[in-house]
Parts: C-alpha cells; sequence; structure tokens
C-alpha cells in the first residue's frame, strides 16, 4: 500500500481556500483518491499540507481496518510521499513547534501514525506526485507523464 498526498495552497482565487490531494494504491492499483476544497482558509503553505497529510492518514488507517475486517493481512507501513521537505522532517520529530490548534492536531496524528510504523512518510519530487492529477492544470506531456506513473509504478 503506497499513497501520494499533496495540497494546493490557496488554490480558490474567490475564496482562497485550499484543496487537498490524496491517491491511495494498493498493488500498484489507484483504490482510493480524494479532493475536495477545505471548508477554511489556512494561511500557510505547511498549514495546508499537514492538513493534506492529516486526511491522508484518516483514509488510510479507515483502509486498513477494511481490509483487516475482510480477512486480507497487511503487512508493513504505508508508504506516503509528499512533496514537501519541511512536513516530513517535522513529523519525525518529538516536539510539536506548532501554535494553530487544528496545525498541532494534525501533527500529532500523523507523528503518532509514523510512530505507530502504519505510515513512512518521505519526500516525493514535485515534478513526480501523482497526486497533482487531481486538481492542478498543466501540459499535455506531464499529464501524460503522471497518468503513465499513476498506472505503471
Amino acid at each position: 500500500m503506497y499513497c501520494f498526498c499533496d495540497a494546493d495552497n490557496a488554490s480558490c482565487k474567490q475564496t482562497r481556500r485550499s484543496q487537498p490531494e490524496v491517491i491511495i494504491f494498493i498493488n500498484k492499483a489507484p483504490i482510493l483518491w480524494f479532493s475536495k476544497r477545505q471548508n477554511f482558509v489556512e494561511t500557510s503553505k505547511f498549514g495546508s499540507k499537514i492538513v493534506a497529510l492529516w486526511i491522508a492518514i484518516e483514509m488510510i488507517e479507515g483502509l486498513r481496518y477494511k481490509l483487516r475486517m475482510m480477512g486480507v493481512p497487511i503487512d508493513g507501513a504505508c508508504k506516503m510521499f509528499c512533496d514537501n521537505e519541511s512536513i516530513v522532517k517535522n513529523t519525525t520529530r518529538s516536539e510539536c513547534p506548532l501554535k494553530n490548534k487544528l496545525n498541532s492536531i494534525c501533527y500529532h496524528k500523523a507523528h503518532k501514525s509514523i510512530a505507530r510504523g502504519w505510515v513512512r512518510l518521505t519526500k516525493e519530487l514535485g515534478n513526480t506526485n501523482v497526486s497533482d492529477i487531481l486538481t492542478k492544470l498543466m501540459s499535455g506531456p506531464r499529464l501524460r507523464t503522471l497518468v503513465k506513473m499513476c498506472m505503471w509504478r
């Protein structure tokens, strides 16, 4: 199981709300995807990406639970890819540097899932992050490249 997550910070020109993007794969097949404009305005790119990470972890935990209920064994952690290096570095630290309550809750959820071994977070380059297909406008060649990566990973 592996997951790509990203957030398009302030993507809506009228309301400046962010839009998280999550795609979860099992055995190289996209199983779950999520892209929905948030109900609140996030002031920083870090904040919008940590909320996207939180949403992805909630989806992964729900999927793990459903698979276990169906008798499907799940071995190891879900490999999660995020294109923000500060998110990857901060969620592996034990202290919470955040003052915003929502961001702090998202941070602790991500940190606990990583500590439990359910999720292994690594950095993915921005130009190869498959979750960009869900929201970002891109040229034809880049879109075809990401779709090929999505289907043949």
